[in-house]
């Protein structure tokens, strides 16, 4: 029992944070809290993904330009320009690298308005603090563990954030039903996406990518939309834009969050 709620709090406190502060937060901007509780945010991001935290400025930056390239050959991360999803994380990851350790620049029109620790994030892709994740993911194993297949378990634990990623790149641009007509390949993998906390509305996110709520049908539930409900409800963040209404990115954006994204740059 200790190791299945060790690794349901993990997984789902990894996607949650990875969500709401990666990808909504420092992607799109689709809400904004202050300068405090971003460093809380971030701190707790970087405590639930633990061994395999990602760069935020990498990631945002690769998110943008999925967006702006989704499924064609610029695309970072599309199975339609790979035979697995191995190859597709290969390559990913050598662009983010890339992009982490400032390597290499995007277009000028994707930087802006990405919140950055650097002492946070340079831990984050030290590997002694990445073992010592590890160490700890492991020790809790050898405490808690009761059988021996249980500890197959660990290497997810180590790559968390990848896992999240290879199945949301690769799954919700191959597999699912459209409710909206793109020029990708995005999916809605799933109805009740709670193992991926709403990740896995591709199509409805692709279709509306401002919208902070990734469900879009009576039937749909994104889990993570309605913990950030909550958290708007008593102050914590405050939404950009109405969830409801919102339009797609591509086309007219929020005046506030435009202004936002300006002076940050």
């Amino acid at each position: 029992m200790a190791i299945a709620l060790f690794f349901l709090l993990h997984w789902w406190g990894s996607v949650f944070f990875q969500t709401l502060f990666h990808h909504r937060y420092a992607s799109h901007r689709m809400f904004t809290m202050g300068p405090r509780t971003e460093r809380v945010i971030h701190l707790l991001a970087y405590m639930f993904q633990g061994s395999s935290y990602l760069d935020v400025r990498a990631y945002a930056l690769l998110h943008r330009e999925h967006h702006a390239f989704s499924d064609t050959p610029r695309d970072p991360h599309s199975p339609t320009n790979h035979g697995n999803v191995f190859t597709m994380m290969w390559a990913t990851n050598e662009r983010y690298q890339a992009y982490a350790k400032r390597k290499r620049e995007p277009e000028a029109r994707f930087l802006g308005g990405i919140p950055e620790w650097p002492w946070l994030d340079r831990l984050g892709r030290s590997w002694t603090a990445r073992i010592g994740w590890m160490g700890f993911y492991t020790a809790f194993y050898l405490v808690f563990a009761t059988a021996w297949w249980q500890f197959l378990l660990l290497p997810v634990h180590f790559a968390m954030g990848p896992v999240h990623g290879a199945i949301v790149n690769w799954w919700g641009h191959r597999l699912g039903y459209r409710n909206f007509e793109s020029r990708d390949q995005s999916r809605n993998t799933l109805v009740f996406d709670v193992l991926t906390m709403g990740e896995l509305f591709q199509n409805n996110h692709h279709h509306s990518s401002r919208n902070a709520n990734f469900a879009h049908r009576w039937f749909e539930i994104d889990p993570a939309f309605q913990l950030m409900r909550l958290m708007a409800k008593v102050g914590i963040i405050r939404f950009v834009v109405p969830p409801k209404g919102m339009v797609d990115g591509s086309d007219v954006e929020d005046a506030t969050a435009r202004t936002e994204l300006q002076q940050a740059s």
